[in-house]
């Protein structure tokens, strides 16, 4: 199984959507810009225990920086576009969470992070989620990786408007000015 794509109904509230991924929490579930439900299978081993070390990677850096908040892969945001999309891993500035309500943050915000993390799996395809990371940086994301172990490679999106393709494992991937001193060894991803 890839993903399902289910239509809703009108009146489909985003209180509704968020309860209806709550009673299903076994499923990662997200919703396109049309209000389509898309149910994702859950990835396999290798790729949690990768997309483990990236979270653990981003959380340590921002408890040292003291400069936002983490999101997992099971962390939903409500884009500006309609869309309610959980990248594998995200993180969101202090100055930006101040302007949500506290509530807000109990549920899906009504935010697009400052910076995303897409770790394809045994199951995704590479042009919806390349599709996925426009989507992202069109609605105010600053910066976004797309990291994709089966063929060596990792697509940096840009706030501006550009892709950087580094094709070595051998790298080491910087936070730029999105996340100053964070870096990401990409060893972690071979073999």
């Amino acid at each position: 199984m890839e993903m399902v794509r289910l239509r809703t109904v009108d009146g489909f509230t985003d209180d509704m959507f968020f309860e209806f991924c709550r009673v299903n929490d076994e499923l990662k579930i997200e919703r396109d810009s049309h209000g389509n439900i898309i149910v994702m299978a859950p990835t396999g081993f290798e790729t949690g225990n990768r997309n483990s070390g990236i979270i653990a990677a981003l959380y340590n850096w921002n408890q040292e920086s003291s400069l936002g908040r983490v999101g997992d892969s099971s962390t939903g945001y409500r884009l500006p576009n309609g869309a309610v999309r959980s990248p594998d891993a995200s993180w969101v500035s202090n100055e930006r969470l101040a302007r949500i309500n506290p509530e807000a943050l109990k549920k899906f915000p009504a935010l697009c992070p400052d910076f995303v993390i897409e770790l394809r799996s045994e199951h995704d395809s590479l042009p919806a989620l390349k599709e996925k990371m426009k989507e992202y940086m069109d609605n105010g994301c600053r910066l976004g990786w797309l990291i994709d172990p089966e063929h060596g490679q990792v697509f940096i999106f840009r706030g501006n408007g550009t892709i950087a393709l580094v094709d070595s494992f051998d790298a080491i991937l910087d936070g730029e000015d999105v996340l100053p001193g964070f870096e990401l060894s990409l060893s972690l991803f071979k073999g």
